[in-house]
């Protein structure tokens, strides 16, 4: 299961994000996972929570934004997004996809965190 890789990896990433913003924790975690990245969402999620136990994202939500695959297509001069099941193809002319463009996305989009009331003070205006 490289999904408890993917989480340890993620976590580790959105801890030192927050750290360096001063947070004092992490409240959300939004994850972008294209549909042909190879994930297993449910086995990310049952991961999520281990790897981020005595973690400033320990209570943290994790909430998956589902990327959509979408190709370029050079005859057609334009881009089309598939459906399942993914063939990379254009779905008008069905020329081969010249092009993915999304579809295996696995990033951070955003981290909303809790600053720590020294970060809070210290940004502070008299």
């Amino acid at each position: 299961m490289h999904e408890l890789s993917i989480a340890c990896n993620l976590v580790e990433t959105a801890d030192a994000a927050a750290r360096t913003a001063g947070a004092s924790r992490v409240r959300v975690v939004r994850l972008q996972i294209g549909a042909i990245a190879g994930i297993v969402e449910e086995a990310l999620r049952f991961s999520f929570p281990i790897a981020a136990a005595n973690t400033l994202l320990a209570q943290a939500e994790l909430v998956v934004v589902p990327v959509p695959v979408q190709i370029y297509c050079a005859a057609c001069d334009q881009p089309h997004t598939l459906e399942p099941p993914y063939v990379l193809r254009c779905p008008r002319c069905q020329s081969p996809a010249n092009r993915l463009l999304h579809g295996r996305e696995l990033q951070i989009e955003s981290i909303e965190i809790e600053e720590s009331p020294e970060v809070e003070d210290a940004t502070a205006y008299p």
